[in-house]
């Protein structure tokens, strides 16, 4: 891949740059359908597969007192399925590179799918740390890396924004769709006098169900078959690879990529901007405000309908403008939405606050949408695509370990709004730092050839 990414397909002029798409393989009208429509069945899994382990981002009070944990346990179960996550990145890349990504998935839907009927049932603490420690593989191991390797080699030299924002755009219109009918559901249990955790266990259904009905459906499809191919030396360099299991070798050789280090810096803060948003709806509860669980889940779940605008939006935005550029305003913007949650209680407006909330959502998504077209400042070769993905995903996402710890400390050790301030404060410094890690990107990537 280019240092830096053409927006016309060029050959590589040096065999250590990852192959862009040559003449041979310009996407083709024939070929493209085929191609959109293997996007369309990854944006259902990856939509369906998530929502179900961090249902806190819209019933985190319900859950703890469905489940009986506090605060501090919430952030131990999302703690240890960091660590799962954490444990994972590196072997889901090597998976990815190796099995074909339908298999993979198909059982990381259904599997995750069988695990939230068990969820269901209210189990003991004991019971959640198992069941979160298998999330973490079906969602981790045997799925993340699989997908955002095939979309970047379906995806033209020209459409990386594009497809990696459909990706997540896409998953969030799935996941806002699925909350929306979600809280229906939620709010006719609780009418009705059955309780709240009648309503969560109806919620828990909705999407185990739908994990394990899209998991089936795709077993039925084929692969279709990808644009971003490997050159004559990269096939040779993969098998030889292969042959000898030369893994330390391949590290070694990411390593040495400079700009693979920054975007792991964009994607580590970016992602922690991410998290801010699951504590949306607790924070709306707290003080003053105190909205009603219901009322809460609504601002929440209408944040969850700015993922198609921030995602779409944002790719094909990068795709006219520049990927970097759009990012980098994406996380100034959102860092200065999260100082905004942290003053505005304190004007007692609930509409400016709700809108502000709505716009950190489409900062964020966008944010999302955008941070792994960041491989194509980095020169990586295809046929270890999948092992930056996990390389870049170990220190990105290694946040999931800790972050739920802090949030939990904090909320507990400083009740209220207040515990919410703190961590917003944090989330935003982390923010404005990722900004500049992207701004340097951006001027290594100017400070060099194409």
């Amino acid at each position: 891949m280019e240092t830096i990414l053409q927006k016309s397909i060029a050959k590589p002029i040096a065999p250590a740059a990852s192959p862009r798409a040559d003449a041979s393989s310009i996407p083709t009208t024939s070929g493209r359908m085929q191609r959109y429509g293997q996007l369309l069945l990854l944006v259902l899994a990856a939509g369906a597969i998530y929502p179900i382990l961090y249902l806190r981002q819209v019933y985190q009070t319900t859950m703890l007192d469905v489940f009986h944990i506090d605060n501090a346990q919430l952030g131990y179960l999302y703690s240890v399925l960091g660590i799962i996550f954490f444990l994972s990145y590196l072997p889901s890349g090597w998976l990815a590179d190796r099995v074909a990504p339908r298999l993979l998935i198909c059982f990381s839907l259904i599997g995750t799918g069988a695990l939230g009927l068990w969820y269901s049932t209210a189990p003991s603490f004991h019971v959640l740390l198992v069941i979160f420690c298998c999330w973490g593989l079906t969602t981790g191991l045997t799925f993340w890396a699989s997908v955002l390797k095939r979309v970047r080699m379906i995806a033209g030299a020209n459409e990386q924004g594009r497809f990696f924002g459909l990706l997540d755009g896409g998953r969030g219109l799935v996941e806002a769709l699925l909350a929306t009918v979600a809280l229906a559901l939620f709010a006719a249990a609780t009418g009705s006098g059955r309780g709240e955790a009648a309503g969560l266990r109806h919620v828990i259904f909705l999407y185990s169900f739908t994990c394990i009905g899209i998991g089936a459906l795709m077993s039925f499809f084929k692969d279709a078959a990808p644009v971003q191919v490997a050159d004559a030396q990269g096939d040779a360099d993969a098998a030889k690879a292969q042959a000898s299991g030369a893994l330390w070798r391949d590290l070694s050789t990411l390593a040495r990529i400079p700009q693979l280090w920054l975007v792991a810096a964009v994607v580590f803060c970016g992602y922690q901007i991410f998290w801010a948003t699951y504590s949306f709806s607790a924070y709306l509860q707290q003080g003053e405000m105190h909205m009603t669980v219901v009322a809460a889940g609504m601002v929440t779940t209408l944040k969850l309908w700015m993922r198609p605008l921030g995602g779409i939006g944002g790719g094909y935005l990068g795709d006219r403008l520049s990927n970097l550029r759009v990012l980098i305003w994406a996380m100034f913007l959102a860092v200065a939405g999260l100082i905004g949650l942290i003053v505005l209680p304190s004007l007692r407006n609930m509409a400016l606050l709700g809108a502000v909330v709505l716009f950190i959502g489409l900062m964020t998504y966008a944010i999302r949408g955008l941070y792994w077209t960041l491989l194509d400042y980095c020169a990586i070769p295809m046929r270890i695509t999948g092992l930056a993905i996990g390389l870049v995903s170990l220190i990105g996402y290694s946040s999931d370990i800790f972050l739920p710890l802090l949030n939990g400390y904090i909320t507990e050790h400083y009740a209220g709004m207040l515990g919410y301030q703190f961590y917003f404060a944090y989330v935003a410094a982390i923010g404005a730092i990722g900004g500049i890690a992207a701004l340097v990107l951006k001027r290594m990537s100017h400070s060099q050839p194409a």
